[in-house]
């Protein structure tokens, strides 16, 4: 399928473009609000400043994607391949992005409000001054991440990896840090002691937290 057949279907009312093949394609502007694209293969393609608000898609590959500036809020992103993607500046609030793979992917100036993450693969990725208040990053891997100067007041933590993740002034009031690993993190005592749990929590020191 190419760009001009997905948005003449599109315009005729067709929602379903479950697994199709559209690696490369330039659909930058384009609105595809609550499109069905789970499965599809959307590596590489051109999305910036397009619509995808509530759209599904679940399991799609959108691997090295330009999402610059993309409305992406209420999208089902869950285990989809975001690795290196441009995210740059996207709307992503309340979008569902459990177990999606995030490496290398930029965010700057994302909008990450209520998204749910848990799960979420963010391995090494800049999450700096984001607001991440109360945002869902149960088992999320964060190892290596720059989370300096974050708000992360009453996020889930639970079981998260933030192994060697650099928490230097993030905002750690009311978070759940049970059972979370922060092997090596760049965290004071002070800040670690405003969470809301720490039961089971590796601590920089590598004890654990009773």
């Amino acid at each position: 399928m190419d760009t001009k057949e997905l948005v003449r279907r599109y315009g005729a009312g067709e929602r379903d473009f479950a697994g199709a093949d559209l690696r490369g394609a330039d659909l930058s502007w384009a609105d595809l609000t609550a499109a069905h694209l789970e499965r599809a293969n959307l590596r590489a393609a051109r999305l910036a400043h397009a619509n995808l608000m509530r759209a599904n898609l679940m399991r799609a590959d959108l691997s090295e994607a330009d999402l610059s500036e993309a409305d992406l809020s209420e999208a089902n992103l869950h285990h989809t391949d975001l690795r290196n993607a441009n995210l740059s500046v996207a709307d992503l609030s309340v979008a569902d992005l459990s177990v999606a793979d995030l490496r290398g992917a930029r965010l700057n100036g994302a909008n990450l409000n209520l998204a749910k993450l848990n799960l979420a693969d963010l391995e090494g990725v800049n999450l700096q001054e984001f607001d991440l208040h109360g945002v869902n990053l149960c088992r999320a891997g964060l190892s290596g991440a720059n989370l300096e100067r974050a708000s992360l007041g009453f996020a889930n933590l639970h079981k998260a990896n933030l192994q060697n993740a650099d928490l230097r002034n993030a905002n750690l009031i009311g978070a759940d840090l049970s059972g979370a690993d922060l092997s090596a993190a760049k965290v004071t005592a002070e800040q670690v002691a405003e969470a809301r749990s720490l039961k089971g929590a590796t601590m920089p020191d590598g004890t654990v937290h009773e």
